[in-house]
């Protein structure tokens, strides 16, 4: 009986051991797959602007001169003397008056009420009792008629040292105001503008009052009658 449970002992075990030898214990590999990552190309595009051409155009000036002319003026002048010498006529380039502080070396300001005329000639028609402007006074001349306004007027250079103005004096204004009497013969109207320190005058005699302005005693010769210097 014993030796029946031995076999079957022996036999129990031999079925154990071949069952363990069967047995496979499978072991499965899980691959994990990285996703790729798709990589996104940025494509930029540059706009290059066309420069556009820009074409500046000059203007160019024009400068026109009037050059002296011997015309007559439109009105004649009178023999009317006017006071203490102040009556004053405007011919020609070369037959003109201009009135000046009555003593050598005065102020141009300082006499508007007492100045004189002086003429490039002596016993001009129209300027009765008037000087006589010293040699080497006026440099240049520039005369000037318009037959449609009905004024006539010079515009020129001088040389202060030959009456002894100042090179500090700045100038001033003569007309039918003042001096007291004052008169250019021949018309209703005239302004004049003496600038020692420039060295400049300018005379306008006119038959309206509107083209003599004697509001803009401070512009100077330039900007009121304009003219060539």
């Amino acid at each position: 009986m014993r030796n029946l449970h031995i076999v079957i002992a022996a036999f129990l075990a031999l079925i154990a051991m071949v069952a363990a030898a069967s047995h496979t214990t499978s072991t499965t590999k899980t691959v994990a797959h990285k996703p790729k990552h798709s990589s996104t190309k940025k494509h930029t595009t540059t706009a290059h602007a066309k420069a556009k051409k820009t074409t500046t155009t000059k203007a160019k000036k024009t400068t026109t001169t009037v050059r002296p002319t011997s015309s007559k003026p439109t009105a004649t002048p009178t023999s009317k003397p006017g006071k203490q010498g102040q009556a004053g006529v405007v011919l020609s380039q070369t037959a003109f008056c201009l009135w000046l502080p009555p003593v050598y070396g005065g102020d141009i300001a300082a006499n508007e009420d007492r100045a004189v005329a002086f003429c490039t000639k002596p016993n001009m028609p129209g300027a009765a009792n008037a000087g006589v402007l010293p040699a080497g006074f006026i440099q240049s001349a520039h005369f000037v008629t318009d037959t449609q306004k009905g004024y006539v007027q010079v515009t020129g250079r001088l040389n202060r040292s030959k009456y002894g103005l100042s090179a500090k004096d700045g100038g001033g204004q003569y007309d039918m105001r003042a001096p007291v009497g004052a008169i250019c013969n021949g018309y209703k109207a005239f302004v004049q503008l003496t600038e020692p320190d420039a060295q400049i005058y300018c005379i306008r005699c006119c038959m309206n009052k509107a083209d003599c302005p004697v509001n803009k005693s401070t512009y100077g010769c330039k900007k009121v009658l304009g003219g060539v210097y």
